[in-house]
C-alpha cells in the first residue's frame, strides 16, 4: 500500500507501509531510482535490518542520505484485519494525504470452485470467499474505495495476480524444497489450467501509473475510486511455468498427472485431520481442498481497464522475468544440493531422528496421540483393521453427515409372507425340473418312433410270412 502526500524539501514525500514486504521492497527501490519521492517504509520491526544487497544498494544510499526513512508503526488490530485499513485511511484524512494507492489481490472475486477466464473488475465478489484472507482483501479494498472523495482523499484499488521474483521467500524456495524432496514430479489435473503471473517489477510499475494517473484532474476523474488488474500480459499453463523455474534451477519438470477426483478425498482426509489434531501442534498442511483448486484450475484476467485508464504496459517481459527470476537464486541451483541418499528421503530426511528423540516436542506428541489414537481404534475397542478404519472416516466422523440406523423391524417379515416366498420358489423348482423331465419324455419317444422306423425299414415287400404260407396251403 503507497500514500502520497505534497511535502517540501527539494521532493514529494510518500509512506509506503508493510514496506519491508517482497513487492513493497521493489516498489521503494522503483520510487527512490525516479528521483522524484522521498520515501518512508513503514512496517512493524522497531528498527530496518538490511541485507547485504540492500545495503550496497540504492535503498542503503538513500536511508544515509535522507532521502528514505524508516518509521515501525503497528497499524493492525488484533481482532479485525480490515481495521488495519481504516487506521491507514484515517490517519491519511488526519495528515492531509492527497492519494492512497491499496495493494489488494484477485482473490477477493475466487470463490474457491469455479475458475475464472479473463475476467474483468465488472466481476463481483462471490457470495462465499476461499479463505479469509481473500474475505478480509476484499473488506479492506471496500474501505478505500468507499473513502474515495473524503475530505479531498483519492483512492484505488491495485489487484496484481500471482506475483513473482527476486526476493520472494515462497514459491521458489517452496518449489525448490519439493523439488529435493522428490515431491515436484506431480501435476495436480490435466495440467492445461492457465494462470496470470507478474513480474513484481511490473506490480511496482502499476502502483507508478495509479499514481500519477490519481494526480492529474482528467486521470483522478476517470480513475479514482476504482479497482484495477495487473498481470504481465501473458497468461501461461500453470504447471508450464512451474516447470521452467524448475528446469532453470537444474531440477526436472514435472510429468506424472494425478486426476483431482484422485487428490480430493485425500485432500478433505488431511484437512480433517489437521482440525482434529490442530489443537496438539499439528502444522498446517499444504494440501488441501482449497489448494487443490488453486493448482487445477483457471485464473486469468483482463488488464484492459489498467491499460486504457492508469496508461499500463508490462516493463518486464514475462520471458525476462523468469530469467531474473532464476539468476537471483543461485544457492537453490539443483547442483548447490548436498547428496540425499534415498534412505534419507525414506527416513524423512531426519524427521524420524527427531521424532524419536524428542527434539521436536511437537511433532513427537503429535505422533503419540496418532498412535494413541490407533492403538485404542484396533486394539483397546477389539475391531478388526476394517471395523476401525469405517468408523474412523465414516461420513458422520469426516463430514458430520449421520446416516440413520436401520431398525431391525425393517428386516421383518410376516409368516404369510414367508409362506408365499417359499411357495414361488418352490414352483419355480418345480417348473424347472418338470421341464427337464418333460425333455428327458420327448428324448424317450424320439428312441421308440426311431425304432419303430428302423423295424419297418427292415420289412421287405411282397414277402410272405410262415403263417400266411401255411393259409395258402
Amino acid at each position: 500500500m503507497a500514500a502520497a502526500a505534497a511535502g517540501g524539501g527539494g521532493g514529494r514525500w510518500c509512506v509506503v507501509t508493510g514496506g519491508r514486504g517482497f513487492a513493497a521492497r521493489h516498489l521503494v527501490a522503483m520510487l527512490l531510482r525516479s528521483g522524484e519521492w522521498l520515501v518512508r517504509v513503514a512496517d512493524l520491526p522497531p528498527a530496518i535490518a538490511l541485507d547485504r544487497d540492500e545495503e550496497e544498494g540504492i535503498l542503503g544510499a538513500a536511508l544515509r542520505e535522507g532521502r528514505a526513512a524508516y518509521a515501525s508503526a503497528d497499524l493492525r488490530n488484533k481482532a479485525q484485519v480490515a481495521a488495519g485499513t481504516k487506521n491507514v485511511i484515517d490517519a491519511c484524512i488526519r495528515c492531509k494525504v492527497k492519494r492512497l494507492i491499496y495493494t489488494s489481490s484477485p482473490s477477493v472475486v475466487f470463490d474457491g470452485i469455479h475458475g475464472i477466464f479473463d475476467a474483468d473488475e465488472s466481476m463481483p465478489y462471490p457470495d462465499k470467499f476461499n479463505d479469509s484472507y481473500s474475505e478480509t482483501k476484499a473488506d479492506a479494498e471496500k474501505l478505500v474505495m468507499k473513502a474515495n472523495g473524503r475530505d479531498g482523499l483519492l483512492t484505488c484499488c491495485i489487484r496484481p495476480s500471482s506475483i513473482f521474483g527476486p526476493g520472494d521467500k515462497l514459491l521458489v524456495p517452496s518449489l525448490v524444497t519439493a523439488a529435493r524432496a522428490g515431491k515436484s514430479k506431480y501435476i495436480i489435473g490435466d495440467g492445461s489450467n492457465y494462470y496470470d503471473f507478474t513480474y513484481v517489477e511490473n506490480v511496482a510499475y502499476g502502483h507508478v501509473c495509479a499514481e500519477k494517473t490519481l494526480s492529474s484532474e482528467d486521470g483522478s476523474k476517470r480513475a479514482a475510486g476504482k479497482t484495477y488488474f495487473i498481470t504481465n500480459m501473458e497468461a501461461i499453463k500453470f504447471w508450464e511455468f512451474m516447470s521452467l523455474i524448475l528446469e532453470g534451477l537444474g531440477y526436472e519438470r514435472p510429468s506424472i498427472k494425478i486426476p483431482v477426483s484422485v487428490m480430493m478425498p485425500v485432500a478433505y482426509m488431511v484437512e480433517w485431520t489437521y482440525k482434529t489434531f490442530a489443537r496438539y501442534g499439528m502444522k498446517v498442511p499444504q494440501l488441501t481442498p482449497s489448494r487443490i483448486r488453486l493448482l487445477s484450475c483457471n485464473r486469468t484476467f483482463s488488464c484492459s481497464r489498467a491499460k486504457d485508464q492508469l496508461g499500463y504496459e508490462p516493463i518486464v517481459s514475462l520471458k525476462d522475468g523468469l530469467k531474473r527470476t532464476i539468476e537471483s537464486y543461485p544457492h537453490l541451483q539443483a547442483q548447490n544440493q548436498r547428496s540425499i541418499s534415498k534412505a534419507s528421503i525414506f527416513l524423512g530426511n531426519g524427521n524420524l531422528a527427531k521424532t524419536v528423540l524428542w527434539e521436536d516436542m511437537k511433532q513427537t506428541m503429535t505422533v503419540l496421540l496418532l498412535l494413541a489414537v490407533i492403538y485404542y481404534h484396533l486394539f483397546t475397542c477389539g475391531y478388526t483393521f476394517i471395523t476401525a478404519m469405517a468408523k474412523l472416516f465414516s461420513l458422520t466422523a469426516l463430514f458430520g453427515h449421520k446416516v440413520e440406523k436401520l431398525e431391525p423391524s425393517n428386516f421383518h417379515i410376516t409368516q404369510v409372507e414367508a409362506h408365499h416366498i417359499a411357495h414361488s420358489v418352490s414352483s419355480t423348482w418345480n417348473s424347472l425340473v418338470g421341464f427337464k423331465a418333460y425333455e428327458k419324455w420327448e428324448d424317450t419317444i424320439d428312441d421308440l418312433v426311431g425304432n419303430a422306423c428302423s423295424v419297418v425299414t427292415h420289412f421287405v415287400p411282397g414277402q410272405k410270412s410262415s403263417r400266411q404260407k401255411h393259409a395258402d396251403n
